[in-house]
Parts: structure tokens; sequence; C-alpha cells
């Protein structure tokens, strides 16, 4: 471990243009569970499976019930950045990281001060009405009985990505430019099971793809240097340079 902690600080002040790829394991270390862990989302019971809730049809169909569980499993309004989060911020600051591209809907790389980020499947800070496009804050949809409304009546919907609704097409231009130009792309907290977003690593021509998991992915072999173990304590230790 030490010799690879040692390899991922080298390439680190050796590189000028990193990209970091991330998803929900860089927030489970934050409080936020992981769809696909054994604690996960997919391991609570409801009348419904969590992939059939939170689509695109269902929050149509039945918003009052995609809200009750949206609110209740989606929304941890206080959760705070992490090791990683700040590692990253750090990276950044530095002038060595150039942008951070996440699966994740928390918001939490914003607040631990990273400025480029780009948000693959949306924010639930973000929240605008069906009807006349108005904006709302997590906190007034959080404080919202049942179903979230406008003043004009409409329905609000949280600006993420749901099953059934394809990615921002300017936000994957952005992201697939970044990778492409990095020298170096660090992979962190993802199984890389989730298509389209997953895909985008596969944008990446340099010699320093660097996966941090504490599992086994299905890219392992692709990559120039793979470390097992926690993204915030790995990311920790080497952000100092």
């Amino acid at each position: 471990m030490e010799e690879k902690l040692r390899q991922l600080r080298d390439w680190i002040l050796e590189c000028g243009s990193i990209v970091f790829f991330g998803g929900a394991g860089v927030s489970t270390e934050s409080g936020i569970p992981d769809f696909r862990s054994v604690d996960g989302l997919y391991s609570q019971q409801y009348k419904y499976p969590p992939e059939t809730i939170i689509s695109h049809s269902f929050y149509i169909r039945y918003p009052e019930e995609f809200y009750r569980f949206y609110k209740d499993r989606m929304l941890y309004v206080n959760a705070r950045p992490n090791a990683a989060h700040r590692a990253l911020a750090r990276l950044e600051a530095k002038g060595k990281l150039r942008a951070v591209i996440t699966q994740n809907i928390d918001g939490l790389h914003q607040m631990a001060g990273s400025k480029e980020v780009l948000e693959l499947h949306g924010s639930v800070h973000r929240n605008y009405c069906t009807r006349c496009k108005a904006f709302y804050d997590l906190d007034y949809v959080v404080k919202s009985e049942g179903i979230p409304r406008c003043s004009c009546g409409g329905m609000i919907k949280p600006d993420v990505v749901l099953y059934q609704e394809g990615l921002d097409d300017r936000i994957i231009r952005k992201a697939v430019a970044y990778i492409r130009n990095a020298d170096m792309l660090i992979v962190g907290g993802t199984s890389l099971v989730v298509y389209p977003a997953a895909g985008l690593i596969d944008y990446y021509r340099g010699n320093r793809l660097v996966l941090i998991n504490k599992e086994a992915t299905s890219k392992d072999s692709q990559a120039d240097l793979v470390i097992s173990g926690s993204i915030g304590a790995v990311l920790e230790t080497v952000a100092g340079i």
C-alpha cells in the first residue's frame, strides 16, 4: 500500500491537468448510503423497488409516493464533506485538479470548496416548477408537505436524473473534453456499473489511470494503478503533496 500511495503522490506532483471521476462511495463516508451496498437503499423494504420509485414514469403517475421516498431516502440535509471532498478541493486550489466529475447529487464537493464540478446526475439543491420553471432550493422541498408546489400551482421537480431520463448533453460533452485532455484520471468510490456515466472513462487516453475503490471493478485490468481502500484516507494522504 505504501508503495502505491508513493506512486500516486509522485504522479500528482508530475501532473498539472488531473481529473477526478467519482461515485457514491465518495459520499458514503459522509453518511450517505450507497444504492448498491448491502446497507444501501436497495436493502430497504418498500411497496415498490427503488428503481421503480425514482423513475420518470413513476414520478409522473404517483408523485406523492415518489416524494415520500425521495424525502425519506434521498435527502441527507445534515451530511457534510468528508476527507475525500476536502482533499479534492485542496488539489484544485493548488492548480493540480482541473475538474470533479461526479455521479452524486448531494452537492458536497461544492460545500467542500471545489469550483469546477460536473454533476452528471443533477443535484438535490436545484428544484424547478414543471409549469413556470421557477427555482426552489432544497430547504423548500424538505419543508413542503407531500408534493412540493410552486406559487403558480405547478408541481416542483428535483433537478436530478431519474431512471428513464437522459443525461444532460452539455455536461456530457464537457466531461468528455476534460477526460480526453487529462494527463491523469483518478476514479474513486464507484463500481463503474452505471452507464452511460461509467463509460466516460473510456475517453481517457493517458497512462495514469488510477482506480481507488474498496472493491474490485470491471476496469481494474485497464488501470495503471489500483488502490483498494477508503477513498477519503487515500486522497487525504496524498493531497498535501
